[in-house]
């Protein structure tokens, strides 16, 4: 497949197009991301669609967002009942889908707590963030987080984020955040003192590699947390909703969390973003303290209540487990891939060093071939297609990512 057979204009708005002049017009979208391979221009179910025409199998869905698949019709019918009712009126006043939302929340993460609405993961984190050092009180400010861990974009976020490569270049940062290893109980122990309000750990670290702890992580945590009096904070931003085999990964440990943050797959596209808290610790938060003009506006919230009564009656959870085995089984049985990780439908191909390619190099020749997957390190091809997937589109994907994985270096997709 050829993803480029649309010669007519450039495939990326930073390219500049043959027969241009000499001072093209600079593009209007800054810098912040390297310049796109290809236009998406529609999509259905597992399948995107460029502007040539040419089909592509989504197995990334968007970082885990739209696990319902492209242009959900549950989903686009309530986008549009609602864009022609009700937009947006603020938080000062109630609107129709907020609670039936969070409800459902509260619900699936086994009731007791109450739900704060936003845009985006990072959104929830910060939210979470200020949440435990209004519980924690004066002088109790510190969060615990891993390394190789991801929490967003915001300055605190991005603090908390345990990659100090990205820190450099937006020091000084905010205070408040310590690092230690990720799945190592006795140097978070180690770390809590007496500043310390919480501790901000992902189940299973997605952007950092799809890393699943020991089975006695979680409930170590839990433990400690209760022992010292900081509170247990899950950021399910990419895990959550069902993504992993269960509506939310740290139930794989039977662990009842503090906080609880999510975004992602909440709206199957549409920015929503929520911060859940046991009563109590939500409790903490008193009018004025915390607000967000657009968080859990009509429009969003219906996209996310159309996505979870989906989710329910398809059983998601379920869905991922079944799914995720029949892709893990079809992985791991390839050529070049040297182990296989995560839980469900979030997935990890670590590639056999004697392969002699990046991830990224395999990942852009996959694109070439129809199959988007994206390298989430050096050496691991992340998987994370929508759990409706079917075992068709699966064993289609496995078979183009061996493929890939069979041809000579630079040759694969062309």
């Amino acid at each position: 497949m050829n993803p480029q057979a649309d010669t007519a204009a450039p495939s990326s708005p930073h390219a500049v197009a043959v027969g241009a002049p000499e001072r093209a017009e600079r593009c209007p979208l800054m810098p912040s991301y390297g310049p796109p391979q290809v236009m998406f221009v529609r999509g259905s179910g597992a399948r995107l669609w460029d502007r040539a025409g040419t089909e592509y199998l989504d197995f990334l869905s968007g970082l885990a967002v739209t696990s319902l698949g492209h242009s959900h019709p549950r989903v686009a019918e309530a986008l549009a009942a609602q864009s022609q009712r009700l937009l947006h009126v603020s938080n000062l006043f109630a609107t129709e889908h907020n609670g039936p939302v969070a409800q459902t929340l509260d619900g699936l993460l086994g009731g007791g707590g109450q739900v704060f609405f936003c845009n985006s993961g990072a959104e929830a984190n910060e939210a979470a963030i200020k949440l435990a050092r209004r519980w924690a009180g004066w002088g109790r400010f510190t969060v615990i987080s891993t390394l190789r861990s991801f929490h967003g974009r915001t300055l605190a976020t991005l603090h908390a984020t345990g990659q100090p490569e990205k820190h450099e270049v937006f020091q000084p940062l905010p205070e408040g955040f310590r690092h230690v290893p990720f799945a190592d109980v006795s140097a978070v122990e180690a770390a809590v003192d007496e500043t310390t309000a919480a501790v901000l750990v992902e189940p299973v670290q997605g952007e950092g590699g799809v890393n699943v702890p020991p089975a006695d992580y979680l409930p170590a945590l839990r433990a400690l947390c209760d022992e010292r009096g900081v509170l247990l904070m899950f950021d399910e931003v990419q895990t959550g909703l069902a993504r992993t085999g269960r509506w939310f990964a740290h139930q794989h440990s039977g662990v009842s969390p503090d906080v609880v943050t999510m975004a992602k797959a909440l709206g199957n596209g549409v920015p929503i973003g929520a911060c859940w808290a046991r009563v109590d610790v939500a409790g903490a938060f008193r009018p004025g303290d915390h607000a967000t003009t657009f968080g859990g506006q009509p429009l969003a919230t219906a996209a996310a209540r159309a996505t979870l009564d989906t989710m329910i009656e398809l059983d998601a959870p379920a869905c991922a487990t079944a799914a995720g085995a029949r892709l893990r089984s079809g992985l791991e049985a390839l050529g070049g891939v040297a182990g296989v990780r995560g839980l469900g439908l979030l997935l990890a191909a670590e590639l056999d060093p004697a392969l002699g390619r990046t991830a990224g190099e395999v990942a852009s020749a996959c694109l070439a071939s129809g199959l988007v997957v994206n390298a989430v390190t050096p050496t691991a091809v992340r998987f994370a297609p929508p759990l409706v997937v079917t075992g068709a589109e699966i064993d289609e994907a496995v078979e183009r990512f061996a493929a890939v994985l069979a041809a000579p270096a630079g040759e694969a997709g062309s």
